[in-house]
């Protein structure tokens, strides 16, 4: 059984494993791996209060399987706050037993208690086992993203 839940102080070793998994899945490992101050403020602003980041985490048999960030945000379409999952991972070791459908539900359940009216993510394009699972659960906005690093 998958038991998804808020990630509490107590979860850092195990929430790192996974966060570095996470990252070296995107190219962000080694030379091109995320400073550590990143992390440990990533880590920080799910337990204050002030911050609009939260972390949600799979467990299975006690062990830490899977992950996800989101965070809410004022837009100019809508009054209410949209959510966004910026992070989602799973263990390669429970990918298959539908962890990844249960945390994103749970980041719908946690943005429909908060009154946020939707919930959207993005995912790299050549992404196509999680985008197997992303077309069941999810609609494709048809948006493009653009950025510029500064």
């Amino acid at each position: 059984m998958i038991e998804i839940r808020a990630v509490a102080p107590e979860d850092y070793d195990a929430w790192h494993v996974l966060w570095l998994g996470y990252n070296q899945f995107y190219g962000r490992h080694g030379d091109t791996a995320l400073p550590e101050e990143i992390t440990r403020t990533t880590w920080s602003r799910f337990f204050d209060e002030a911050e609009p980041v939260h972390g949600l985490v799979a467990v299975h048999e006690g062990q830490l399987v899977g992950l996800a960030h989101y965070l809410y945000h004022r837009g100019t379409t809508q009054i209410g706050l949209s959510c966004y999952m910026q992070d989602l991972f799973t263990a390669e070791s429970a990918r298959g037993r539908g962890v990844a459908r249960k945390l994103i539900e749970a980041v719908y359940a946690q943005a429909r208690a908060a009154g946020s009216p939707r919930v959207y993510w993005q995912t790299h394009e050549t992404n196509h086992t999680a985008m197997q699972l992303y077309d069941k659960v999810a609609d494709k906005s048809g948006f493009i993203v653009y950025r510029k690093l500064l």
